[in-house]
C-alpha cells in the first residue's frame, strides 16, 4: 500500500501537467488564428486601396483603350445625353391634364364664352391647347377649312416634339461606330509591333487586343444608354401626338355644336 500512492501523486501530477500544456497550445492556436485573419483583413484593405475602386478603375480602362478615341466615345455620350435631357425637359413641360382642358373649353363654349376659351388656350402651355387654340381662331369658318387649320397645326406640332430626335440617333450610331473603329487601329497597333518586335508574342498580341476592345465596349454602352433615353422620349412623343389627336376630335365635336347653336 505504501508504494502505490507515490505512483498515483505522479499520475495525477503528469496529467495536470499535460492539461495545462493543452491549454497553452490551444491558446497559441487561437492566437495564431487571429493573426492569420488579421493579415488577412490588412491585405483586403490594402488590395481596395490599391485598385481604388469604380473611379479609378473606370478612369484606368479609359486610358488604357486610347484616349483619342475613348474621348470621342465620350464626347458622344456627352452631346447625346445633352440633347436626351433637353428633350425630356421640353416633353415634361409640354404635358397637361388634356380632359381637365377640354371639360373647360366645353364649359366656356356652352355658355357662349368664346374668347374665354381663347384666352384658356392661349395661356395654357403645350401642345394640345395650341392645336385648340388654333381652332377656336379660325371657328367663324367652314368645319373644312377648321379641320385643315388643325390637322396642318398639329403637324407641326409633333414636328416640333420630334425635334433635336435626329441628334440623338445620330449619336447611337457614332458611338458604336467609333468603338469598332478604335478596334480595328488597336488591331493596326498589334500587327506594327508584332512587326516592330520580329516575333509574335503574347504580350505584344494581348495589349493590342486590350485596347481593341475596351474601345468596342465603351462604344456599345454609350449606344445603348443613348437608346434607353431615346426610347422614353419616343414614348413621351407618341403619347403627348395621341392626346393632340383626340383632343382634335373633341375640339371639331364642340365647335360643331357651338356654330349648331348660334345658328339657331
Amino acid at each position: 500500500m505504501l508504494t502505490v500512492q507515490p505512483v498515483a501523486a505522479q499520475t495525477s501530477e503528469t496529467l495536470e501537467d499535460s492539461a495545462a500544456v493543452v491549454v497553452a497550445d490551444s491558446a497559441a492556436i487561437d492566437s495564431i488564428a487571429i493573426t492569420v485573419a488579421d493579415d488577412e483583413a490588412l491585405s483586403e484593405i490594402d488590395e481596395t486601396e490599391e485598385n481604388g475602386g469604380f473611379h479609378k478603375q473606370l478612369k484606368t480602362k479609359f486610358i488604357d483603350g486610347n484616349v483619342g478615341f475613348m474621348s470621342l466615345v465620350a464626347l458622344a455620350l456627352v452631346l447625346g445625353l445633352a440633347f436626351c435631357i433637353e428633350r425630356i425637359l421640353y416633353l415634361m413641360m409640354s404635358e397637361i391634364k388634356a380632359n381637365k382642358l377640354m371639360e373647360d373649353i366645353k364649359a366656356r363654349l356652352a355658355a357662349h364664352d368664346l374668347e374665354g376659351a381663347k384666352t384658356l388656350c392661349r395661356n395654357t402651355r403645350g401642345p394640345v391647347a395650341s392645336v385648340c387654340y388654333q381652332g377656336l381662331l379660325h371657328i367663324h369658318q367652314s368645319m373644312d377649312a377648321i379641320e385643315r387649320s388643325i390637322t396642318n397645326y398639329g403637324g407641326l406640332q409633333a414636328a416640333n416634339l420630334e425635334k433635336g430626335c435626329s441628334w440623338i440617333k445620330l449619336f447611337i450610331a457614332m458611338a458604336p461606330s467609333l468603338g469598332f473603329l478604335g478596334t480595328v487601329i488597336g488591331m493596326v497597333m498589334a500587327f506594327d509591333q508584332i512587326q516592330t518586335a520580329g516575333d509574335i508574342s503574347p504580350t505584344i498580341v494581348a495589349q493590342g487586343m486590350k485596347v481593341a476592345l475596351i474601345t468596342t465596349i465603351f462604344g456599345i454602352i454609350v449606344a445603348l444608354v443613348l437608346q434607353l433615353f431615346y426610347s422614353y422620349i419616343l414614348s413621351k412623343i407618341e403619347r403627348l401626338t395621341s392626346q393632340m389627336e383626340e383632343a382634335a376630335i373633341q375640339l371639331l365635336d364642340l365647335i360643331g355644336e357651338y356654330k349648331g347653336k348660334v345658328e339657331k
